[in-house]
């Protein structure tokens, strides 16, 4: 044990465990709260405010680019913004200097919601995590690691899968 650590009686660390349990209930409900919000605000999931956000933030920007920004892998982000272009909120038009290069472009419609869209369109939990100073950032990091570890079941592919659309 480190210096000012104490073992807990085994009644103490299961209170324990649940109270870090419930911490994680308030965490994952208020995302879905906020989820649900920005659908019946706005009539797209969270990823896609995010997505609109983002490709308003850089006009011209690539699937490639765009689902390394949200952390999503390229086919998810590519799904996502194919569904986007088919409901109006986005158009792709093709580089002229490279026609392999396409680009990504918001629509006045999008512009539209986009302004009256509740926020942060990244979602609540990344503005909370890019809140924390870098010390409690690492040692939530290192902590998360410790309990995926001890999970009978887990399946890294959820890592880059938006958190609206799990």
């Amino acid at each position: 044990m480190q210096k000012g650590q104490y073992k807990l009686s085994k009644r103490t660390k299961n209170q324990l465990s649940l109270q870090v349990l419930k911490k994680f209930r308030i965490i994952y409900g208020s995302i879905r709260q906020q989820f649900r919000e920005i659908e019946h605000a706005c009539g797209v999931t969270g990823s896609q405010l995010w997505i609109l956000q983002e490709v308003n933030k850089a006009p011209g920007i690539g699937v490639s680019e765009l689902s390394s920004r949200l952390s999503i892998h390229q086919s998810t982000g590519s799904q996502l913004v194919e569904k986007l272009v088919a409901r109006g909120f986005i158009t792709k038009e093709r580089s002229r200097e490279d026609q392999r290069r396409v680009g990504l472009q918001v629509t006045d419609v999008a512009s539209k919601l986009l302004k009256n869209a509740p926020g942060p369109a990244e979602g609540i939990l990344p503005e909370a995590l890019q809140a924390l100073p870098e010390s409690a950032l690492l040692a939530l990091d290192e902590s998360l690691i410790a309990v995926i570890g001890q999970l009978r079941i887990h399946d890294d592919k959820f890592a880059d899968r938006p958190l609206s659309d799990l």
